[in-house]
This record gives structure tokens, sequence and C-alpha cells, in this order.
């Protein structure tokens, strides 16, 4: 498809209801806990502002901002994703920006125009006083900061962490694409569709040169599927280039595993913290993947660009953030509560003691056959009979 009928493709997306992706929003605005936070500051980007803050939070406490793809609305990404519910379980904040039709006809965060990209400028700027709103009405620990997105969202993402990485301690795009590679639509659909390579440094230079900042930069965790058609996946290269230049880090990854079935690469500081990391999501189209987290949990439910993977994501990136560790208060207590013990109820070492010591106890030229030939219910017996557990 030629690069005029992409545009006018898009152009046209409004007149199909965003290819009714809208459905998903409308449907989970009832089942999200999410709640509209409407005087958080001048707002010059004209999003919606929506919040959640589990009864406990964990300490010191922490924020998560998540930005919503094309079509979607915050209440249903959260619902897709699940991150309210990572968020009651983990006990830290959420913060969902929400895009408006009156900016973006397909809902979309504006992460190549050039108002919307500019510290203190457009959405860049609001989503950074719902930021401030929430530190300040909740008491975030300001080094606590997180913030991730899926494909608009992934791009809106890219931009505030160059735009004001002083404020994020780690973020991760999910078919997304890097910080500064558009300044109007042509040349966003050409990034989205193409991804043309750049040198790390240049790369590297677009998010330096969006703020005074000079490091530290923050962390970040890279995702995309390798069959998306609608981001080029060449995309998630890009980004880590970016990043891996920022960090001072070499090209070549410093480990290459599976979790849960997929290749993840990861490079790390000379401490061992891992400051850049990226999954490889094989045969997975455009967008977010869903699976059982490792506590054996699911975060989410299928829906339009919310993709059953077999791997959990939204967990996986709330784990790089450094949040999965913590046990609400409650539990730590029952943890900790100590329970009766019975010593004659738990016979286990004696009796593992006892089959030793009956082992022991055969004819030396048979000891060697003891272990693989012997009579298992005479065992027994003599062991449970020294545990006191038989007469």
């Amino acid at each position: 498809m030629s690069l005029a009928r992409n545009i006018d493709l898009l152009r046209r997306l409004p007149k199909l209801d965003g290819l009714r992706f809208a459905e998903l929003g409308r449907s989970a605005d009832s089942s999200s806990p999410l709640q509209e936070v409407t005087d958080f500051g001048v707002n010059p980007g004209a999003l919606r502002m929506f919040a959640f803050v589990p009864a406990q939070l964990q300490t010191p406490r922490a924020l998560v901002v998540v930005l919503h793809g094309c079509g979607q609305t915050a209440a249903g990404y959260d619902l897709g994703a699940g991150w309210s519910t990572l968020a009651q379980h983990y006990g830290f904040a959420l913060v969902m920006p929400e895009q408006q039709r009156i900016n973006n006809g397909n809902t979309c965060f504006n992460w190549f125009n050039p108002e919307d990209t500019a510290r203190d400028s457009g959405e860049a700027r609001s989503i950074r006083e719902m930021i401030a709103h929430m530190v300040e009405a909740h008491r975030i620990d300001p080094r606590r900061i997180f913030i991730t997105g899926l494909s608009a969202g992934g791009g809106m993402t890219s931009v505030m962490l160059a735009t004001y990485p002083e404020v994020f301690a780690a973020g991760a795009v999910i078919a997304g694409l890097p910080y500064g590679i558009a300044s109007n639509l042509r040349e966003a659909l050409d990034g989205m569709f193409h991804s043309p390579t750049r040198l790390a440094r240049e790369l590297g230079d677009l998010v330096r040169n969006a703020s005074d900042h000079r490091g530290p930069w923050p962390k970040i965790s890279v995702w995309h599927g390798s069959a998306d058609r609608t981001v080029n996946p060449g995309n998630a290269n890009e980004i880590v280039k970016q990043w891996l230049d920022l960090h001072g880090l070499p090209d070549a990854p410093m480990a290459e595993i599976n979790v849960d079935g997929y290749p993840r690469q990861a490079w790390w500081n000379k401490d061992g913290e891992t400051l850049v990391e990226s999954y490889a999501i094989t045969d997975m189209a455009h967008g977010t993947p869903l699976g059982l987290a490792d506590n054996d949990q699911r975060y989410g439910m299928e829906g339009a660009f919310l993709i059953e993977a077999g791997i959990s994501s939204s967990y996986h990136i709330a784990k790089f953030f450094g949040l999965t560790g913590w046990i609400p208060d409650a539990a730590k207590k029952a943890e900790a509560k100590p329970v009766a013990s019975k010593p004659a109820l738990t016979p286990a070492p004696h009796l593992a003691r006892s089959i030793r010591t009956a082992v022991a106890e055969q004819p030396t030229d048979t000891k060697r056959e003891a272990t693989r030939s012997f009579d298992l219910g005479q065992i027994i017996t003599r062991a449970l009979t020294a545990a006191g557990l038989m007469k």
C-alpha cells in the first residue's frame, strides 16, 4: 500500500468509527475502577484524567502512568491490560490519561505533533500536570514514577521519557516508536510502516535535545510483536538503539534468554541493574500481549489490540518497574503469625533419619544394594516405630 493511500485511509478512519474500536471503551467504562479527575492543571493538551488509588499502598508510594492506544479509552485499556488489578494486588497508584476526539479523530495521542511533544507544551504538559497532581494528592515518592503505553500511547511514552526524563524512574513501550522521528503525519506514517534506520547517536541526540537533562536516564522495557503490520517491528530496534546510546551501553545484548517462550534481550550497568530490555513476541500482531503471570494470575482480557500470547506484558513491566515484590500488610501479618506445632505430629525428619539408620544396619556386603533393593514395608515400619508413631 502506498504512503498516499495510507494517509487517505487514516483520514477516513473517523467515518469508520475507529474501526469499531470504541465499542471496547464504552463497554468497559462500568467495569473499571478508574475515577475521573477534572481539576488537575491548566491542561493545554485538553486530555481527560482518570486515576485509581487502592486502599493500601506500598511504601514508598509508587505511581504508574498508562497510555492507551488509538480507538481505545482509559477504562477500555485498563480492562484489557489489567492495570487496575495489578495496582490493587501490588499497592501502587495509577493514572490513565485519555485522548478526546476533538484532539484526534481516532483518539490517538499526538506523539508526532510538535505542539504536543515538546516539554511544557500540549499533551505532554497535560500528562505532566496529572503526575504532579497525583504526587501532591497521594504523597507519591517522586523517585517511583513510571510510564507505559501501547501504539500511539507507546509513542507518547517515548515523548514523556524524552521531554521529562528527570520525572521517571523507568518506562515501557509496547508496539511504539522512538522519540523525535516524526514532526508531521507524513513522517509519522513513514516511521510506522517503514521504520527507517538511523544512527544510534542521532537517535540519542533527539532525546538529549528535548530537555536540559543530562542523566541519569530512565530505564526502559521495549515490547513488539514480530508480525505487527501496523507499526513496523523495526521500531523496537530503533527504540533500543536510542536508549543504549543514552545509557552508553554496547550494541550487543549482555544476555539473551527466553521468558514464557519468547526471546528477551537485556543490558545492564556495572552494578548489575538492567537498564534496557527488549521482548520480541514471535508471530504476534499489533497489540498488548496477555497471558498468565508468574504468580498464576491473569491480568486483563482479550479485545481490540489486546492479544492472548501466553505472556503477561503488564505483569512483567510492573516487575521491571520493581513493583511486584510488595505484600500487603495483612498478608505480612498472617505470614509472621506463629503457628503452634506438635513435634510428635511432624515425623518427616525422624522418618528420614530412621530410614537412613535402617539402611545403615544392613549387612556390609549388601549396603550398596540396600538403596535399590530392600523390604520397603519393613523399613517404613521400623522408621515409624522409631519416630513414636507406631507401637
